[in-house]
């Protein structure tokens, strides 16, 4: 059993003194902080929940057990808003076979012809959220691939996964389809009842420059009206600056006046725009409300990769530019361990490092750890989750590095995780688990 550094008291009440914590995800009026935002505080959790955050050293907490976190950074349990859980760990059967996009999207479709059933399903989504939980994940949306068959073996395993998992990973999850899919009424109307009866009211699809675009998102919205859907998208994953889907997203929103929530999925075009249709089309995203979630890891693996050639391009949105404007952004997994991209573990502190260091967020707002905590929550409708809240859940991730560099600089792999202010087992499932599985490739 792992639990990580800090022996937490046994007692139902203790405090953690000498903390600090992103003054932007604490929610207990002002509270100072040093120059990398970071708050020095005293939290005090009594039955599971905190009771007080109050400064560094105050004398009401003296009579309480403690433990002294020596300025150790505390963050909130994370939020991982852009995950594909169902096609997770699937790359020892079926690779990528050059790294390429369009080699990813040709792996998945014949690993999942051949080898999704249920229990195929289950067990790899299972695996990928014992391992986002043992990181210190607090909610998770996954995409599901939602095409023929497949709708009707992976929502029901979903949906009783959400249920298990209650109460230590909060799920959502939103269909995965082509856009020239929603033409077909028989798809929409089985993609319609899938998320009704086992979803979270969420509807999407991957958006890109066909003749039928707008007319498939007049469905869409209309479809996410009638039903009280918010709308979940995969957008432009592309270098050719051609696909501006994401504007066409913004116009469908405003044309029907949506007032549901809307997220855009990596938007990777965008920051290949000349700067007055930059300018132009996230004026548009901010009008709509439309919120954007990069994937720095997965779009650095698959965009601008030619063999033989190193890239000249990280992939990314116009992350900065977008925030700059008002836009609430987030950044988050993506897919891990398939063709998509070959590594990961769901690990938001992971994603954080290194979206820092793909994006270049440091020497920046010291607010950009909300992409990974306060944002997507907000996003996923979650009011409990991503902040430091007196009342909330004592739900933290404790580590030992005392500023973002140390942070940074070293995996944190001795982290203890607490949920209901009590550590949990860390230990991370072993991929031997899955052996059986990846015997079936075909």
């Amino acid at each position: 059993m792992t639990t990580g550094f800090a022996a937490i008291p046994a007692s139902g009440s203790y405090v953690l003194r000498n903390a600090r914590a992103p003054a932007c995800l604490i929610e207990a009026g002002s509270l100072a902080s040093d120059r990398d935002g970071l708050a020095l505080l005293d939290i005090a959790v009594e039955d599971g929940g905190i009771a007080s955050l109050l400064p560094a050293g105050t004398p009401a907490l003296d009579a309480l057990p403690s433990l002294d976190l020596d300025g150790g950074i505390a963050l909130p349990r994370l939020v991982d808003v852009h995950t594909h859980l169902d096609k997770g760990h699937i790359w020892p059967r079926r690779p990528n076979p050059d790294g390429s996009f369009m080699g990813a999207l040709s792996a998945v479709a014949a690993d999942r012809e051949a080898n999704w059933s249920a229990g195929d399903v289950r067990a790899r989504m299972e695996f990928g959220l014992r391992c986002a939980y043992a990181h210190g994940t607090a909610a998770i949306r996954t995409h599901l691939d939602s095409l023929g068959k497949q709708i009707g073996i992976s929502w029901p395993v979903y949906a009783e996964l959400r249920a298990e998992w209650a109460g230590r990973i909060a799920l959502q999850a939103s269909p995965l389809f082509g856009i020239d899919a929603v033409a077909d009424p028989a798809h929409m109307r089985a993609i319609t009842q899938a998320v009704t009866t086992h979803g979270d009211r969420l509807l999407g699809a991957v958006t890109y420059m066909v003749p039928e675009l707008d007319a498939a998102l007049d469905t869409l919205f209309r479809t996410a009206i009638e039903n009280g859907f918010d709308l979940d998208f995969h957008v432009d994953e592309t270098n050719d600056p051609s696909a501006r889907s994401l504007e066409h997203i913004a116009d469908a929103a405003l044309r029907h006046r949506f007032r549901g929530r809307i997220l855009a999925g990596h938007c990777c075009s965008l920051s290949l725009q000349p700067p007055p249709d930059e300018a132009r089309i996230i004026a548009k995203v901010r009008d709509a409300g439309i919120a954007v979630v990069s994937l720095p890891m997965c779009n650095m693996y698959l965009q601008d990769r030619q063999r033989g050639r190193t890239p000249r391009w990280r992939g990314v949105t116009a992350l900065h530019e977008l925030k700059a404007a008002g836009v609430p952004v987030t950044i988050a997994s993506d897919n891990t361990r398939d063709p998509f991209y070959a590594y990961g573990d769901l690990d938001l502190v992971e994603i954080l490092r290194e979206g820092t260091r793909i994006l270049q967020l440091d020497h920046s707002d010291r607010d950009w750890v909300r992409a990974i905590a306060t944002t997507p929550a907000d996003i996923m409708g979650l009011s409990n989750a991503g902040r430091l809240a007196v009342g909330g859940p004592a739900d933290l991730v404790l580590t030992r590095a005392r500023d973002w560099t140390e942070l940074f600089a070293r995996p944190q792999a001795d982290r203890t995780v607490l949920v209901n202010g009590r550590a949990i087992d860390r230990t991370l499932p072993d991929y031997r688990e899955l052996d059986h599985l990846m015997a079936s490739a075909t």
